[in-house]
């Protein structure tokens, strides 16, 4: 498993060299999102489709 630092430093290297310091800050945040999504599914916090559904349904009226 890579550490923090490592995923880091390789997103950092797969951007072109020309990438400001905002496209390294977007692309780091953007991996921070998705690791901390894949947590809350590891973890069981999740809302079925139909649920989902359901909220949507009664925000809508």
């Amino acid at each position: 498993m890579k550490t923090v630092k490592q995923t880091a430093i390789e997103a950092i290297n797969n951007l072109p060299d020309e990438a400001s310091l905002d496209d390294i800050m977007e692309r780091l945040y953007f991996i921070q999102k998705i690791e901390a999504g894949l947590k809350d599914i590891e973890e069981g916090r999740v809302h079925s489709h139909e649920e989902v559904k359901k909220r949507l349904a009664r925000w809508l009226k």
